[in-house]
């Protein structure tokens, strides 16, 4: 009886640590990047700003080649397109006062995966943050809206890659 006690305890423990390990950011490990997808390119309505190059550090993460679209004269690499984005703040609690408590900041992504220059196939995300409203303190209140804006960018170039690389287009086109 102890002895099951024990490695029930055991199990348990192991359980947790495994799941909060890494700030509980846990992340799924795709091991086999589909070769159909290893090379790929990028193109974006933004194609400097700042959720591209969240989506770009995310596909060298995931060790995908990336290449200049000028490159891929014939179009027959895959096309991550990043066709659109956009924000927006609604409230989510409000004090007795009505005076709005809490904000829900949401971001949602629609890209889209064209294979050899003619199958399309459209990905869509969508991240949200909640963010405690303090009218005292403005100026924090701004930097911290632009760091969960940043946090949401990664969110949203996480979910992306993630999408892309389990896609079914890879299975026998």
């Amino acid at each position: 009886m102890l002895h099951w006690t024990l490695a029930l305890i055991l199990t348990l423990g192991l359980a947790v640590i495994t799941t909060t390990k890494g700030s509980g950011n846990l992340r799924v490990a795709i091991t086999q990047v589909p070769t159909k997808i290893k090379t790929i390119t990028l193109d974006s309505y933004d194609p400097y700003g700042s959720l591209t190059r969240a989506v770009r550090a995310e596909l060298r993460f995931k060790d995908l080649t990336l290449l200049d679209k000028a490159k891929d004269k014939n179009d027959t690499l895959p096309s991550l397109q990043i066709v659109n984005s956009s924000e927006s703040q609604v409230p989510a609690a409000v004090f007795q006062d009505g005076n709005t408590a809490e904000y829900q900041m949401r971001l949602s992504v629609q890209a889209q995966v064209l294979m050899s220059g003619k199958d399309y196939y459209p990905i869509n995300v969508k991240v949200s943050r909640v963010f405690f409203d303090n009218p005292l303190k403005a100026l924090a209140k701004n930097a911290e809206k632009e760091r969960i804006r940043q946090e949401l960018r990664q969110q949203a170039a996480q979910q992306l890659v993630r999408k892309l690389l389990i896609m079914p287009y890879h299975q026998g086109r």
